[in-house]
């Protein structure tokens, strides 16, 4: 059993505060009878919950992969720039979802979005080092003296220290960047601190998650499988 109000946003029939109002319209009923009450207790499994007289169905939790160019900031809301949140489609800007972690505005690539909690945190929190892959083209060439240093854990000029990393070169003015924490602007810092100013980033990888061919701008839902080997 749980709250009417939760499974309604869980539906997405609006947010918590939007849900009242429409609660009081009358428009919600369960087994055909109109609730107003968001207090009461519902089981979507046996009882037939309609807004509007649409049979609503309960889709668990949300975790999406969006494709993020460049120009748009990782934030919920933003008064002066443009936020992440206005590349998803309608049916999910009505979901309380947040973005894991955040990639700079000038930053392309793969970026989560979930309504879990719990997993949002797990993702984000450096005790799991959740390795996050980067490819980056910048100025100058990665040498063996650069890899080393990397492996071993910058130390950046404001005296920021970061975690053992692995840079692997692709040649001249590319390169792969694997980092296990989230630090602001890491990546383009650290290949800064050893006279490799990034050009161009874009996350390709986190964890088990790859971007693959999603098109630029685009978002795509995670199976229930690839949340469970992020999880794990």
């Amino acid at each position: 059993m749980e709250r009417l109000d939760k499974f309604l946003c869980d539906c997405a029939v609006g947010s918590r505060s939007q849900v009242k109002g429409i609660l009081k319209t009358g428009v919600v009923t369960v087994d055909g009878v109109p609730v107003k009450d968001g207090s009461c207790k519902v089981d979507p499994q046996k009882m037939q919950i309609c807004f509007n007289g649409t049979v609503l169905s309960h889709r668990g939790r949300v975790v999406l992969m969006l494709h993020k160019p460049a120009g748009y900031v990782t934030a919920t809301a933003d008064a002066h720039q443009p936020t992440v949140m206005e590349l998803l489609p309608g049916e999910y800007r009505k979901l309380e979802l947040n973005p894991v972690g955040r990639l700079d505005k000038d930053t392309e690539g793969l970026l989560l979005f979930t309504d879990d909690g719990d997993l949002l945190h797990r993702l984000i929190s450096p005790k799991h080092e959740i390795p996050k892959v980067y490819y980056a083209r910048h100025e100058g060439a990665a040498t063996n003296e650069d890899v080393q240093a990397f492996f071993q854990g910058l130390t950046l000029g404001d005296g920021t220290q970061c975690r053992p990393a692995k840079l692997e070169p692709l040649g001249a003015g590319e390169s792969l960047i694997t980092v296990c924490e989230g630090k602001y602007h890491q990546v383009r810092r650290m290949m800064a601190s050893r006279n490799m100013p990034v050009l161009y980033l874009q996350r390709r990888q986190e964890g088990c998650l790859i971007l693959g061919d999603l098109p630029l701008g685009q978002v795509r839902e995670l199976t229930e499988e690839e949340v469970a080997s992020l999880e794990k």
